[in-house]
């Protein structure tokens, strides 16, 4: 019987390693990675298994009768697509291939193609492009024409046939060569936006936080733009960027950036540096984390030492928001808000039902009290008091006169403006 060729049906697994020193749960483990495929337009999962393993086979990474077991299941299924959720080598690949008759992804390859389907930038793309090129590099069992299409997958789930493979590796070569110097002009041009911005009197306050926390959904809240929210993992890709006027405080430039995932891939960690450099910018940085999740400290711990990795030091200006409150049940609900009230640095909310949101605008405000902002003001001469109160405060660093009245450069602090604006 046929089925419909538009979708392609996929199997998840996950091989649970005995002799694997940092083995991760196997089951919350196969659940991400299913939520990885889900997060892929196109893709349904029709089945997941965990194999479990005491070493993995060199050529086929499974033993003989599970791979005759799992071959059963996926021709029952008519699966085209089977995702393994760790790494597999090229050779391993190919055998698993040809003795299954299906394509196949690992968990690099499908964090790229996700990756590719949610790059925005032009620098996105570069950096997502030169990941799979170097990924490709050492599989080279792929076909290649995605390189003309500047985005919408990387082409390894569909795409024509196999073809020639010697001359592509000089092809990827010269291609890392081209995207390298196109990506060091983006980087370069992306540094001046940023002092540009430095320059910008609004403090910086950026959401970090693992995959699927709900950080774009807060986002959203805050700033009443529809980001792209969806609840998919990886739905942010490229660093958004929102002037948002705080009720009681300063502008600030809200930031939300890409989610984080345990075990990322080595050859993907650098391609998202750049995407994190807006972190260290920020005067802010507000850690999202999933409460309800059932393995929420150990997602905590990865974006910690993530940004630990980035340069983001112990004292760095942070608030931790513990969102999807809405989903624990009620016992746990009030045990978590009674956790959260106490820590002041902590604030538990739903960016879905709104519970807490102005608990966290308050936060925030709190914690960008003492940022500077620097700004130009024009007062009329007939506002001489105003001056002075400016002046004994030492908050002006120069002073020009114009037709408009007095011009002056200050640096002060959101109470100072606050107490200012009262005068």
């Amino acid at each position: 019987m046929g089925h419909d060729p538009s979708v392609t049906r996929t199997w998840v697994l996950h091989p649970d390693i005995k002799s694997n020193n940092d083995r991760r749960l196997p089951e919350p483990a196969l659940a991400e990675a299913v939520a990885l495929a889900e997060a892929l337009p196109g893709l349904e999962v029709f089945g997941e298994t965990i194999v479990r393993l005491p070493k993995a086979h060199a050529g086929m990474l499974f033993g003989k009768g599970k791979i005759e077991e799992l071959h059963n299941v996926f021709d029952e299924h008519e699966i085209d697509l089977v995702l393994i959720d760790g790494p597999v080598t090229p050779v391993q690949q190919r055998n698993l291939e040809k003795a299954w008759g299906v394509k196949l992804l690992d968990r690099t390859g499908l964090i790229l193609e996700i990756f590719s389907d949610r790059a925005r930038t032009s620098e996105g793309v570069l950096q997502v492009e030169m990941a799979a090129l170097s990924y490709q590099r050492t599989r080279l069992v792929r076909a290649w024409t995605h390189l003309e299409r500047q985005r919408g997958g990387l082409g390894f789930v569909g795409g024509p046939g196999e073809t020639q493979i010697e001359s592509d590796r000089r092809a990827i070569d010269d291609q890392l060569v081209r995207l390298r110097r196109k990506l060091s002009k983006v980087v370069k041009t992306r540094a001046l936006h940023r002092e540009a911005r430095a320059k910008v009197p609004f403090p910086i306050v950026a959401l970090v936080g693992y995959t699927n926390a709900g950080k774009s959904t807060l986002f959203n809240k805050l700033t009443g733009a529809e980001v792209f929210a969806k609840d998919m993992l990886f739905a942010t890709l490229d660093p958004t960027m929102r002037a948002v006027e705080l009720p009681d405080g300063p502008q600030v430039i809200l930031s939300d950036t890409v989610g984080f995932i345990s075990d990322l891939p080595t050859e993907l960690v650098a391609s998202f540096r750049a995407t994190l450099e807006e972190v260290l910018a920020a005067d802010l940085i507000v850690h999202v984390r999933d409460i309800s999740h059932e393995g929420s400290e150990e997602q905590a711990a990865d974006v910690r030492s993530i940004l630990t990795s980035l340069g983001v030091g112990e004292n760095a200006n942070q608030i931790e928001v513990w969102n999807k409150i809405d989903l624990l049940e009620p016992d746990d609900h009030d045990a978590v808000l009674a956790r959260a009230a106490r820590h002041e640095e902590v604030i538990a909310t739903s960016s879905v039902t709104g519970f807490g949101m102005k608990d966290f605008v308050q936060a925030v405000e709190l914690a960008l009290e003492g940022e500077i902002i620097a700004e130009t003001l024009v007062l009329p001469y007939s506002d001489g008091r105003k001056r002075a109160w400016l002046f004994e405060r030492s908050l002006v660093e120069a002073e020009r006169q114009s037709e408009n009245g007095f011009e002056l450069d200050l640096r002060w602090k959101a109470k100072d403006r606050a107490q200012f604006e009262s005068l």
